[in-house]
């Protein structure tokens, strides 16, 4: 904003006084509604202050104060821009300051008094983070948290190096895995928490009412063996394949949650691969009837044995692989057995069209003529079909975080015919089980599903935080509180996740029912709610989610593509850099689950840590420089 040149005179200091004055009245009033609207829910006493002053900034909020800052400013004073914590207290500094400059006599103890509420009230935030996440680490106040993948439940020498490294909270994704699985994973966390001595808490996240593509036609049944070549397309390394004779169904090669890459596994007969010695060579002709060969390696197990091809070959179910090393009566021939299918992905791109069907049909790639012209569009169900009760033509829809765009142009008995607005030049790939997203819907969808309701038996028992996804009003807040407090869980903390528009148009609300009777906290999920709202105002609305949790004295989890380049790939961004480093703002940052994720603890911790010497929420610390 382009401020006026402001001279401070006798008349104009009189007049500011009086403005200021002012606002204060209004904010008192404003305050005094919403208490006596919050005041019958607020159940913890520890919480009123808090939320005393989260109504006192709303009223602060309510007006335009531009002007009166750029004012306040030019006189070296507070321009109340870092007043959320002690919205009052804040105002009372200023209005003691402008009487003593007016030449007003005021007692010190008054302004003693504004500066002692102010540090008690950021005191709040602190007691508020503790009692949720416990302890601070002992080098950073932000907590990190880290999203846990299958493979947690399976290795727990990656569980205590997360811990290790520096995670602070384990997040549990109820919407995967099984409670056998969850049950592995916090018994990892806790052997972890007593060999290293730190402490990791466990959030565990209900799946919540998440609308998801459905199933999608299989692929054919085919491993390709790829050996690595350079960019002259001559040889430089053989790939890996496992010949299984255990009965199970062949596989692709693949990465599991941790990057570990495992070799394709062809199905073969039992007999035959015992008799396999390292050396021997097994001949093929793949789908091409391209003649092939596989050298064995080793043995890795009784019913595995582990070979190498060194040029590209396609497999099916069906085919005869005969090796040339064959003692008496051993069978030179075994068949390929089965092997398990992967799903066919649909490519779309922009001016496509896409049948979102009601019927569990699973989804195919369009049908065309011998000219390319589409003779039946592609097609993907909704795993919740009631979905359509709420949707109309002009709607938008939104796939897969956002990467598809589309369009609702009509809709008939078998479901919405959309038409692509935006994909990446190339096309995107659609594949089952992603996100659908209605941000010009009204969807009224419980906020706890029949799922959730299951989960919380566990959830209830063995965690320290519950996640609670698309939350939407303070009654969905009631009702998960009723949940819990009927499974015994009234101590557990809640983390309200604000993914969606209402919920964020319903935060105040959502706080004072959730923060007024459990511990609480705020999780901005930065890829749902970015979808919703639109990504050009995701920097505005998450700046105003961190002030509005501030003011209540409620901690912030910054969710979502936290260093995702770094986990993904091993290679962060710049952007991502930078996002990481105002991600301190928080009181505790979510990496997601990755190849990357131990690696990128250690950056996180790192940046965190040097950022906290100059950044206290919206306050910058002048600590010395370097120059």
């Amino acid at each position: 904003m382009n401020a006026k040149k402001y001279s401070a005179t006798s008349m104009d200091m009189a007049q500011l006084l009086r403005e200021v004055q002012s606002l204060r009245v209004a904010i008192k009033k404003t305050q005094k509604q919403c208490m006596a609207q919050w005041r019958p829910h607020i159940r913890q006493r520890s919480f009123l202050a808090s939320a005393s002053n989260l109504a006192a900034y709303l009223g602060l909020r309510r007006h335009d104060l531009r002007q009166m800052q750029c004012r306040l400013a030019n006189l070296g004073l507070s321009s109340l821009g870092r007043s959320e914590a002690h919205v009052l207290a804040s105002l009372d500094a200023i209005t003691h300051i402008l009487k003593v400059i007016s030449g007003k006599s005021l007692p010190t103890e008054k302004l003693t008094l504004s500066s002692a509420a102010m540090e008690g009230a950021e005191d709040f935030l602190k007691r508020h983070t503790r009692q949720l996440f416990g302890p601070p680490p002992p080098r950073r106040w932000a907590r990190i948290m880290v999203t846990f993948p299958r493979e947690a439940a399976s290795d727990y020498l990656f569980v205590r190096e997360l811990v290790v490294r520096g995670m602070d909270c384990a997040r549990i994704n109820c919407a995967h895995d099984d409670q056998a699985s969850w049950q592995r994973m916090v018994e990892f966390v806790h052997q972890a928490e007593q060999e290293t001595g730190r402490s990791c808490k466990i959030l565990m996240d209900l799946a919540g009412p998440k609308l998801r593509t459905g199933s999608v036609i299989p692929g054919p049944a085919v491993i390709h063996l790829k050996p690595k070549r350079d960019l002259s397309g001559n040889f430089t390394q053989a790939t890996s394949v496992v010949l299984d004779g255990s009965g199970n169904p062949g596989r692709p090669a693949e990465r599991d949650g941790l990057g570990r890459r495992a070799p394709a596994r062809l199905a073969v007969g039992a007999e035959w691969q015992e008799r396999l010695q390292h050396g021997d060579v097994i001949r093929f002709a793949d789908t091409r009837n391209r003649q092939c060969e596989l050298i064995v390696l080793n043995r890795i197990s009784q019913n595995e044995v582990m070979a190498s091809c060194d040029a590209s070959a396609y497999l099916r179910p069906g085919l005869e692989l005969e090796y040339s090393h064959s003692k008496k009566g051993a069978p030179a021939l075994t068949v390929i057995g089965d092997i398990t299918s992967q799903p066919q992905p649909i490519i779309l791109h922009q001016g496509d069209v896409l049948m979102l069907t009601r019927a569990p049909t699973p989804g195919e790639p369009p049908k065309m003529d011998e000219d390319g012209n589409t003779l039946i569009p592609a097609h993907i169900s909704c795993i919740q079909p009631e979905v359509f009760n709420y949707l109309k033509p002009g709607h938008r829809v939104w796939i897969d975080d956002g990467r598809i765009g589309a369009m609702l142009e009509s809709l008939n008995d078998e479901g919405a015919l959309l038409r692509i607005i935006r994909t990446r030049q190339e096309g995107e790939k659609l594949h089952p089980g992603k996100g659908l997203n209605f941000p010009d819907s009204v969807l009224n969808f419980p906020a706890l599903t029949e799922k959730d309701l299951h989960d919380l038996d566990f959830v209830a028992v063995h965690a320290d935080m519950v996640g609670y996804s698309f939350v939407q009003s303070a009654d969905d807040m009631e009702q998960l509180i009723a949940e819990l407090a009927a499974r015994g869980g009234k101590k557990i903390g809640i983390v309200a996740k604000i993914e969606t528009g209402m919920g964020l148009r319903n935060l105040p609300e959502i706080i004072i029912r959730g923060a007024g009777r459990h511990s609480f906290g705020v999780m901005i999920a930065r890829g749902d709610l970015a979808v919703e709202i639109g990504y050009a105002r995701m920097a505005e609305i998450q700046e105003e989610i961190l002030w509005l949790c501030e003011a209540a004295h409620v901690p912030v989890i910054w969710a979502t593509q936290v260093l995702e380049g770094l986990v993904k790939q091993n290679f962060p961004s710049r952007a991502e850099m930078t996002d990481a480093a105002m991600a301190n703002r928080a009181e505790c940052i979510m990496l997601n689950k990755g190849p990357f994720v131990l690696d990128a603890i250690e950056v996180l911790d790192n940046v965190v840590e040097k950022m906290q010497a100059h950044q206290q929420k919206k306050t910058s610390q002048l600590r010395a420089l370097h120059w």
